[in-house]
């Protein structure tokens, strides 16, 4: 079963038949092979293999003249998948793309190491790069209810930061309802096998095995590790710090790294998808904190997985954690601008989204709302006189906000 995706219409409009090759990267199981294959599935000339087959693999490293002979036609695209297997593989494709006038090329693969750093350095200027994550709740909600979706992109058209928002399209159980589906998607999180299965013990059984393919494909094969279970006990620890500033003292004695190696290791998870650093928002260093930032899970299935934990987010301690890295998942999803900020003082907010023209949005996530604080927000505004300030909020059976600076988490 195929699921739309939200990048599929600017792919198509803007890269499909751009002349650049196109670099789709993400973390295993995300959907990129899928995603390409649908959008060439129209296309009469196309050539699709993978590097996971070792002659195509080996012809392209040794003979790159006999490769393109084989497997570059005028007029059609070539789709290489896996292409990180691939050594030296930037480098190759340099030569192809510009030795036989400029192709069209799109190649994929799991490694954001191998795909935007090692290969993208010798093809600077010949590459679009397309970042395809897990699920983000707009396409788990395509994948669970058309209705209700239809109702979703309603609202986010109508919604205006700056004017506040208005849930009255909306009646309470159908408001339940979009509760329920953020709650499964914050426990089970985007990747497309899982959302797609109902069983909740065959979903933690798919995350299990995205989770293991991970480290036996990406940690031993790139890295080369033998102590592997190090680098699980760091991912294990990150788990139990979101939403908190990097405690590198911690995380070292939970891992047994010293501190060189776990920013090596750190800066590894980032670019495989694992999970994402979130740095703090700053203007005056002497007043506001300006270096550790947080951690976040790019999958909040993932996560849990990491974790051990799937219960119901109102039986569990962690929720208010469980909450807020939903929130940064879906900012991570849409490539949204966001940091958090602190000051000195230990005032925070949990998120700021800058809107352009110094507007900026203060976001600050509650399980619920009965017992709110306003002085983080209220020194915030006073360094940021232009920003908007909102509360989002997971209400389970609650009745539908009224403030106009409430927002419920599963509309961000």
């Amino acid at each position: 079963m195929y699921i739309k995706r939200n990048i599929e219409k600017k792919f198509k409009k803007y890269f499909l038949n751009a002349p650049e090759i196109i670099a789709v990267v993400g973390p295993r199981q995300s959907g990129k092979t899928t995603l390409v294959k649908h959008l060439l599935e129209s296309r009469k000339k196309k050539v699709m293999l993978s590097f996971d087959n070792q002659e195509d693999r080996q012809m392209f490293e040794n003979n790159p003249d006999d490769f393109a002979g084989v497997y570059i036609k005028k007029g059609s695209v070539l789709f290489i998948d896996e292409f990180h297997y691939a050594k030296n593989g930037g480098k190759i494709l340099k030569y192809i793309y510009d030795a036989y006038d400029h192709p069209k090329i799109i190649i994929s693969g799991s490694s954001g190491i191998d795909l935007t750093i090692k290969a993208v350095k010798y093809l600077v200027g010949r590459v679009f790069i397309i970042n395809l994550y897990p699920f983000d709740f707009r396409e788990f909600l395509r994948s669970k209810d058309v209705s209700i979706l239809k109702l979703y992109d309603k609202y986010k058209k109508s919604f205006n930061f700056a004017e506040g928002q208005d849930l009255s399209i909306f009646g309470k159980e159908i408001y339940k309802k979009f509760l329920r589906y953020y709650e499964e998607y914050i426990l089970f999180g985007g990747y497309p096998r899982v959302v797609l299965e109902k069983n909740k013990e065959v979903k933690k059984q798919i995350l299990k095995d995205i989770y293991n393919t991970y480290f036996l494909r990406e940690v031993k094969d790139i890295l080369g590790l033998i102590d592997d279970y190090k680098l699980s006990n760091l991912i294990k620890a990150l788990s139990l710090q979101v939403g908190n500033l990097i405690d590198y003292e911690e995380l070292g004695q939970s891992s047994g790294f010293d501190f060189k190696t776990l920013k090596k290791y750190l800066n590894f998870l980032e670019k495989t998808y694992i999970c994402r650093f979130m740095r703090p928002f700053f203007k005056n260093k002497r007043i506001e904190v300006v270096k550790n930032p947080k951690v976040y899970f790019i999958d909040m299935g993932m996560r849990n997985l990491i974790a051990n934990d799937f219960r119901a987010v109102n039986e569990r301690t962690d929720g208010g954690a469980l909450l807020e890295n939903g929130l940064a998942s879906q900012f991570i999803k849409q490539e949204i601008d966001v940091n958090f900020w602190r000051d000195k003082n230990k005032n925070e907010i949990d998120f700021v989204l800058s809107l352009g023209n110094g507007k900026l949005v203060a976001l600050e996530s509650k399980l619920n709302l009965k017992k709110l604080s306003m002085k983080g927000i209220k020194t915030f505004q006073k360094l940021y006189p232009k920003s908007h300030f909102y509360w989002t909020t997971l209400s389970i059976g609650e009745k539908i906000p009224d403030k106009t600076n409430v927002i419920p988490c599963c509309f961000l």
